[in-house]
C-alpha cells in the first residue's frame, strides 16, 4: 500500500523543491531556542551594573553600547523567530523609549518557561490563555500601585530621568544631565486641556566631539550645524528678523537644453546683466521685508551672498528640512517657498542669532525665541562613540519625562514592581482551577527574572536576594527592590529610583504579545533561500544571461 504522498507510486510534491519544514515539538523548540538567545544576549546589559556590548557592523564601524535596541539591531539576526524579539525592543522603544532591555529578557523568560509547561504536556493554548489573563492582572495591580506626580514639583520627573541613566555609560554625570533633560522637556511640553502633551522630536539634540559629558549645555533656541556662507556678513545679529526660505537663491537652469546665439560682445554683457539684476531683485525683496537674517533651504549664489553681505544681513544655506520645521515653530515665523509673496507678517524672531566656534566647527546659534517650544541639547564628549551613547542615553531620559508629563504616574523600580506583580498573581492563581494557575505561576516567575537578572549583574548570590525579596512584599512592602549599587534590598521609593508606569505597561504588553505568538506557531516552511547567479572567472556575464549559453 502506498503511503499519502505517493499516488500510484508517484511521490507528490507539495512545497517547492529545497523547501524545509518542521513541526510541532521541533518547530517550537527551534523558535523558543532561538529567542533565548536573543534574549541572553542583552541579559547582562541590564541595571546600573550591567555591562556595554562591542558591536561592529560589516564596514568595521564600531558601537559601544547597553541599549537593548540598538544592540538588536547591529546584531543583524536572521532567525524569523528571534527576529520578533527585535521587534518587542523596538515596539519599546518608539512607544516608551526606555525598557528595552526588560523588555526582551522577560519576553525570552516567558518562553523558557513555556517550554517546560510544553514538555509536561500542557497545550500551548491554554498557556497562551494563562499568560493573557496573568498580563492583565499585572497591568491592573501596576494601576492600583502607581504613585500620582504632580507636574508643578519636578523632582520626580529628574529622579526618573536619573533612573534612565544610571544604567548607561554616562552615569558618572546623570543628575547634571537629568536636569538639562527636565528642563528642555518641560520647556517644550504643551498644555492641551487639563493634560500635558510633549514630543521629543522638539528637544533638538546636536553634537560635537571635545571637552567632556560635563560640559553639555541645553539652549533656549535651535542650534544649526552650519556657518554663515560669506565671510562679509556680520557673525552677530541681535533683535534678529528671520526670513524661513525653502526656494533657492540662484538662478534656475532651464530643464531643457537650450542655445542662445549671440553675435556681438554686447550681448554677452547684457545676457550677464540680466542675470545680476534678476539675482539682485531677489536680494532687494527679501531685504524689503526688513529680514536681517535668512535661513535657506537650498543653495545661494555666489552674488546674492555679495549682495546680501553689502547689506549686512546674515545668511545660512542648506538647513536641514526637519531644522527649519522646528525653526518655524521656534521664532514665529512662516517658512516661504516663492519669493514674489514674502512680506513682513512671513518673518519669525529670535533675540540673537550668532555664529559660535565649536571644536573644529562653526555652529549657528538661534537663541531667545518668541516661542521657545523647541530647544536644543548640545552634547559634547571626548569620543565619537561616548557622544553616540550620551545622545542614546539622553534619548531614554527625555522620552522618560515625557510619558510622565503625559501620563503623570510613576512606579519604584529595582524590580520592585515586578515583585509585587509576582506576588498578586501567585495568590491570584490559587483561585484558578486545573492548567491556567500554572501558567499564571509561570508567569510570576518571569516576572522575577528582572530581580535575578539584576543581581548577578551586580555580582550578588539571586537565591538569597530573590528570597528576602519575596518575604518583604510578603509582609506587604510594596517598594521593596534590589538596591544594585549597594548590594542590598531597600525601599526603593525611598532610595530614589523612579520609573514611569507607561515603561512598565509597555513592557508587559508587548513582552507577552511576542511570547504568545511565538508559543502559538507549531509549524515552519521556509523556502529555499535564493542563490546569487554564479560569476564566471574574468568577470564577464553570468552563465545564461545570453542565448545560447552553455548549450555545447
Amino acid at each position: 500500500m502506498s503511503s499519502p504522498a505517493q499516488a500510484g507510486g508517484i511521490p507528490v510534491l507539495v512545497l517547492k523543491e529545497g523547501s524545509s519544514r518542521s513541526r510541532g515539538r521541533e518547530a517550537q523548540h527551534g523558535n523558543i531556542t532561538a529567542a533565548k538567545i536573543v534574549a541572553e544576549s542583552v541579559r547582562s546589559a541590564l541595571g546600573p551594573k550591567g555591562m556595554d556590548k562591542m558591536l561592529v557592523d560589516s564596514f568595521g564601524d564600531v558601537t559601544v553600547t547597553s541599549d537593548g535596541r540598538t544592540i538588536l539591531d547591529e546584531m543583524d539576526i536572521q532567525h524569523p523567530a528571534a527576529k520578533m524579539l527585535v521587534e518587542v525592543a523596538k515596539t519599546q522603544d518608539n512607544e516608551a523609549g526606555d525598557g528595552t532591555t526588560s523588555a526582551v529578557i522577560i519576553a525570552g523568560d516567558l518562553l523558557n518557561r513555556a517550554e517546560e509547561l510544553i514538555d509536561k504536556n500542557i497545550h500551548p493554548t491554554i498557556i497562551i490563555d494563562g499568560y493573557k489573563k496573568a498580563a492583565e492582572k499585572a497591568l491592573e495591580t501596576l494601576e492600583k500601585i502607581a504613585i500620582p506626580v504632580d507636574l508643578e514639583k519636578q523632582d520626580y520627573l529628574k529622579k526618573a530621568a536619573v533612573t534612565a541613566m544610571a544604567s548607561k555609560l554616562v552615569a558618572e554625570h546623570k543628575e547634571y544631565l537629568a536636569d538639562i533633560a527636565v528642563k528642555a522637556m518641560m520647556t517644550v511640553a504643551e498644555k492641551q486641556g487639563s493634560a500635558y502633551k510633549a514630543d521629543v522630536e522638539d528637544v533638538k539634540v546636536e553634537k560635537k566631539t571635545g571637552e567632556s559629558l560635563g560640559d553639555t549645555s541645553l539652549i533656549n533656541g535651535i542650534v544649526l550645524d552650519k556657518e554663515v556662507v560669506h565671510s562679509g556678513m556680520p557673525k552677530r545679529v541681535e533683535k534678529a528678523k528671520i526670513a524661513l526660505l525653502d526656494t533657492s537663491l540662484e538662478i534656475e537652469k532651464t530643464e531643457f537644453d537650450s542655445k542662445i546665439n549671440i553675435e556681438t560682445p554686447d550681448q554677452i554683457e547684457a545676457f550677464l546683466k540680466q542675470e545680476e539684476t534678476m539675482l539682485k531683485d531677489m536680494t532687494d525683496k527679501i531685504v524689503a521685508t526688513g529680514a536681517n537674517v535668512v535661513i535657506c533651504q537650498k543653495g545661494i549664489d555666489d552674488m546674492v551672498q555679495h549682495f546680501l553681505a553689502r547689506k549686512g544681513v546674515l545668511a545660512v544655506r542648506r538647513a536641514k528640512k526637519s531644522d527649519m520645521e522646528k525653526l518655524a515653530k521656534a521664532t514665529g515665523g512662516k517658512i516661504v517657498t516663492n519669493l514674489d509673496g514674502i512680506s513682513k507678517a512671513d518673518l519669525g524672531y529670535a533675540a540673537l542669532v550668532e555664529e559660535r566656534k565649536i571644536g573644529d566647527d562653526k555652529m549657528t546659534f538661534i537663541e531667545g525665541c518668541k516661542n521657545p517650544r523647541a530647544v536644543t541639547l548640545l552634547i559634547r564628549a571626548g569620543t565619537q562613540r561616548m557622544i553616540d551613547e550620551a545622545e542614546r542615553s539622553i534619548h531614554d531620559a527625555l522620552c522618560v519625562i515625557r510619558d510622565i508629563i503625559e501620563e503623570p504616574k510613576i512606579v519604584a523600580g529595582g524590580s520592585a514592581p515586578e515583585l509585587e506583580m509576582a506576588r498578586v498573581l501567585k495568590n491570584y492563581a490559587e483561585t484558578l482551577p486545573g492548567r491556567e494557575q500554572l501558567a499564571i505561576k509561570t508567569y510570576a516567575d518571569a516576572l522575577e527574572t528582572v530581580a535575578i537578572t539584576l543581581t548577578e549583574n551586580a555580582g550578588l548570590d539571586p537565591i538569597d536576594i530573590l528570597s528576602q525579596l519575596r518575604a518583604r512584599h510578603e509582609k506587604g512592602e510594596k517598594w521593596a527592590g534590589i538596591e544594585v549599587l549597594e548590594g542590598k534590598v531597600k525601599d526603593m521609593s525611598k532610595a530614589g529610583v523612579f520609573e514611569p508606569i507607561t515603561v512598565k505597561k509597555q513592557i508587559l504588553k508587548s513582552a507577552t504579545e511576542a511570547a504568545t505568538m511565538i508559543l502559538k506557531i507549531d509549524d515552519v516552511i521556509a523556502a529555499e533561500k535564493m542563490k546569487a547567479p554564479p560569476t564566471p572567472p574574468g568577470g564577464g556575464a553570468p552563465e545564461g544571461m545570453y542565448p545560447g549559453a552553455g548549450e555545447y
